[in-house]
């Protein structure tokens, strides 16, 4: 929900609709992916542990994103 609050509040008006089905598409590559991954690491290891290890780095990795590559996040605005 976060990543549709960010689109909402920063895609180009012109260009809102291209902007969410590319937030789109990556949100279903990532859809298809996590359960695939999920599914080997469970079958290489027997367990689940290491699943929650993968989502946490997940987690990580987009409030590292936020926080630090986004930066200030702001309407972006074409002339």
């Amino acid at each position: 929900m976060l990543g549709w609050a960010v689109i909402a509040d920063t895609a180009p008006k012109q260009i809102a609709g291209l902007t969410a089905g590319v937030f789109n598409t990556f949100a279903n590559i990532a859809a298809i992916t996590t359960p695939i991954v999920t599914g080997y690491i469970v079958q290489a290891t027997g367990s689940f542990k290491g699943v929650l290890i993968f989502l946490a780095a997940k987690a990580l990795a987009a409030i590292f994103s936020y926080l630090l590559i986004v930066g200030q996040i702001k309407r972006v605005e074409l002339h």
